[in-house]
């Protein structure tokens, strides 16, 4: 690669990357890419290392992610990336909008829950949650306060899997329609419990729980089974249970 030709690719990505989605590591591209998102750039210092991954793991997209990827000096490369992934690739996305996550989830019927966490701290936790969300196949994930769910550490986490649900941060007061199914120690316990498919799926955080305000709006209060003197689950597996739960049984043979 010449200097020029890596000096454009330098521009292009300082250009893009402050309005862009950091695409962090191998995985994280895998699924942006399955998921239809507008990847307009993606760099590697080890484009060969990147391909055999891609014959791996993902053949489908071997060609896309050869066609996609720019392979630049891997001085250059950990100059342009916050930190280097092991797998040594990173790719520039585009956020979907907020109408458009807003019209996925409201939309009606609704055919499977959104989950709802109120004010969460923990960045690689709302991670967690959004791939759990896209593996259960939940309609979305969104937060309240002041986290961006969009965040790179978030995005890291999730492994590229927004792009696979509808992830966004609202006021309280902007919940998607639905009964609010919340997550309290005095609720019932879930297990006697159906969760109908347009539910919202409300979390607190792990030290104070849901508001009084989430509260008060709340369809129902829904308990997770737990020994006691155990005072909380994380909250991934908090929501890993309950969709697990949403979910039912699986199929007969």
């Amino acid at each position: 690669m010449s200097e020029d030709e890596i000096t454009r690719v330098v521009r292009q990505w300082r250009d893009a990357a402050p309005e862009a989605v950091l695409l962090d590591g191998f995985h994280a591209v895998k699924h942006a890419l399955r998921f239809e998102a507008d990847v307009r750039l993606a760099i590697s210092g080890d484009k060969g290392s990147v391909l055999a991954l891609a014959e791996e793991l993902a053949d489908d997209l071997t060609n896309r992610i050869d066609d996609l990827v720019t392979e630049v000096p891997a001085e250059t490369y950990r100059d342009l990336v916050p930190r280097v992934h092991p797998t040594h690739v990173a790719a520039l996305a585009v956020r979907p909008s907020l109408q458009r996550n807003l019209d996925d989830l409201s939309r009606a019927p609704r055919q499977a829950p959104v989950v709802v966490l109120e004010n969460p701290r923990n960045l690689g936790n709302v991670g967690a949650v959004v791939r759990l969300a896209a593996g259960f196949g939940a309609t979305g994930v969104v937060t309240t306060g002041d986290m961006d769910p969009w965040h790179p550490n978030v995005v890291r986490a999730a492994a590229g899997l927004h792009y696979a649900t509808a992830v966004e941060g609202l006021p309280l007061d902007d919940l998607p329609p639905g009964p609010v199914y919340a997550l309290d120690p005095e609720g019932d316990d879930i297990r006697s419990v159906v969760l109908p498919d347009d539910a919202l799926l409300a979390f607190g955080s792990e030290r104070h729980g849901i508001s009084p305000e989430l509260r008060k709006r709340a369809t129902r209060l829904v308990a997770l089974p737990m020994r006691p003197q155990v005072s909380s689950y994380n909250l991934a597996t908090s929501v890993a249970m309950a969709l697990f739960h949403w979910g039912g049984p699986p199929p007969a043979p």
